[in-house]
């Protein structure tokens, strides 16, 4: 080996051996800080150890997991309850274990017959869920005094009387009629179940407009206006036409033809009258609509005629579409039915359908014309005062007034009617005339209503039973006061209730083997709204 390669043979091993000492100082040194750390973890562990075994720390879990494995253990048969912001405490008040009823502070409702059998357990059902609530009763004494909780506000009046009326309604944005007649005089009933409902509607509906007339505006629960026909002059703008769905050529050689005026008669009468003899032909009465300014139709509900006349059918049409383009104008339809005498209809805006098919829904805001038209089809067959049936070609309409309903989301007056079932025989017919015109009077004022006419009242706790709700005088079970009293309560915030009048008892339990149907019921409960699923499925303006 040469002493060049011998040198660099030395270095190299000088190399290695330095290594391998700092390799032996850093296992050392990492030996000796894994002793600290184990040291110091052996520490932790002798600390977490003491503190396990410390019998207060022991008792304070213990204690601890127990009361959490009891809570939950409690609340397996309690109604679960949401949490909710304390800063939305203000507008929500959540009543015993149902549902939070928003806004029921700023609502004020007015109970008429508050002492009643179901008014005394409207007005407590209403204080428990944080409604003001004003009763009206005929005098103040101390048996009416204990009845009613102290923090309702009592005013004394009396149906009959509009004026005292007038006083109760002042604050109130809501009405809860509970009043019935007490004997089966119809002097009685004329005075409470017709007259009583008529006057409180009034007093509502004047008060509604007097609010409105200090913020220099018009009350949302007042009707619009369209056509009033009071003189001669109210005639004009109206057009007499007459047309034909077909043309049958050899029928027209034989038939009467057709004719038909509107005018306005010795009587102080609009009259549209007429006949039609020709097969196909029709006769209609239009106009274009002039609405004060800044109104238009879709804020409203629908339309409300004031007619008389012999009983016949009608088509009530509105037209919509630009009027300088009548091509591309669309039409919408309605049939109406009126009966022999003076009647209010009602025509809500969801039931016209378009002429065309393919069209798209009414939108009301673009409605400008209205047309009235009568067409031999489908007449029913009407009896004239002589017993004879008359010929359904032959029309009369007498035309009072047309008005647009407000719309509203809610009901503003709910009256408490009655089916007749459970009535004496005797006095049923004449209680139930005095009921039907009170509903009527209610119809008719524009207000938002939902009228609930309860089978045979009952005695008993409420909640226990299905309930069915119907419409057709098929209503023939009891159902218990406390029931009514809370679907009053249930309907004064509820959109599907408004303007609707509705039937409901128990449901029916049939004895073992005699069951004859199934009944779909609805039961009551505390932690949903039973009413909303109820009504939607039935008819409005009913």
């Amino acid at each position: 080996m040469t002493k060049k390669n011998k040198k660099f043979k030395e270095e190299e091993n000088n190399v290695i051996d330095g290594s391998k000492k700092e390799q032996i100082v850093s296992k050392v040194e990492t030996e000796k800080s894994g002793k600290n750390s184990n040291s110091d973890s052996n520490n932790d562990v002798i600390k977490r150890l003491d503190e396990a075994v410390n019998p207060v720390g022991l008792g304070r879990k213990s204690r601890q997991i127990f009361d959490e494995v009891w809570k939950k253990f409690s609340n397996l048969g309690q109604i679960s309850r949401t949490e909710y912001d304390d800063g939305s405490s203000n507008n929500l008040l959540v009543y015993g274990d149902g549902a939070p009823i928003p806004g029921a502070q700023n609502t004020t409702v007015l109970v008429v017959g508050a002492t009643s059998r179901i008014g005394r357990l409207v007005v407590r059902k209403l204080m428990l869920r944080g409604y003001a609530v004003k009763g009206l009763v005929r005098r103040i004494d101390q048996g009416v005094m204990d009845m009613m909780p102290r923090s309702v506000e009592l005013v004394v009046g009396d149906v009959g009387d509009p004026v005292s009326l007038q006083n109760a309604v002042e604050g109130c944005s809501k009405i809860i009629y509970c009043a019935t007649a007490r004997s089966a005089i119809t002097g009685d009933l004329n005075r409470v179940d017709n007259r009583g409902v008529y006057n409180a509607a009034k007093a509502f509906q004047d008060y509604n407009n007097k609010l409105a007339q200090l913020r220099a505006g018009k009350s949302s629960k007042s009707k619009l206006l369209i056509a009033k026909f009071k003189s001669k002059d109210s005639l004009e703008g109206w057009e007499v036409r007459q047309g034909t769905y077909f043309q049958d050529v050899v029928a027209s050689k034989y038939d009467g033809g057709m004719e038909a005026k509107f005018e306005f008669n010795e009587n102080g009468l609009a009259i549209f009258s007429g006949y039609v003899f020709t097969r196909g032909g029709y006769v209609e009465l239009s106009r274009k609509l002039s609405l004060p300014l800044g109104s238009t139709l879709d804020r409203y509900e629908g339309l409300v005629l004031s007619v008389g006349g012999n009983g016949r059918s009608y088509v009530v049409i509105l037209e919509t579409g630009p009027l300088a383009d009548s091509t591309q104008s669309k039409l919408y339809f309605a049939r109406i039915n009126t009966k022999a005498g003076f009647c209010r209809v009602r025509v809500p805006f969801s039931a016209f359908r378009p002429v065309n098919p393919s069209d798209p829904p009414l939108d009301p805001f673009l409605a400008h014309t209205l047309t009235i038209r009568f067409e031999p089809r489908r007449q029913r067959p009407v009896e004239g005062p002589n017993g004879m049936k008359q010929d359904p070609r032959n029309f009369e309409l007498i035309l009072e007034y047309i008005k647009a309903l407000p719309s509203g989301q809610e009901t503003d007056f709910i009256l408490v009617s009655c089916t007749g079932s459970g009535i004496e025989t005797s006095r049923r017919e004449q209680v139930l005339r005095a009921k039907k015109a009170g509903e009527d009077s209610l119809r008719k004022s524009g207000l938002g209503y939902t009228i609930v006419r309860p089978g045979p009242l009952m005695e008993e706790p409420g909640g226990q039973r299905a309930l069915i709700f119907d419409q057709g005088n098929r209503i023939s079970q009891g159902i218990s006061c406390a029931d009514v009293a809370d679907i009053c309560v249930k309907a004064l915030h509820d959109s599907t209730a408004r303007n609707k009048s509705f039937d409901v008892c128990y449901e029916y339990v049939a004895e073992q083997g005699q069951e004859l149907y199934e009944l779909v019921a609805h039961l009551p409960d505390k932690a949903n709204n039973y009413l909303a699923p109820a009504l939607s499925v039935l008819e409005k303006n009913t």
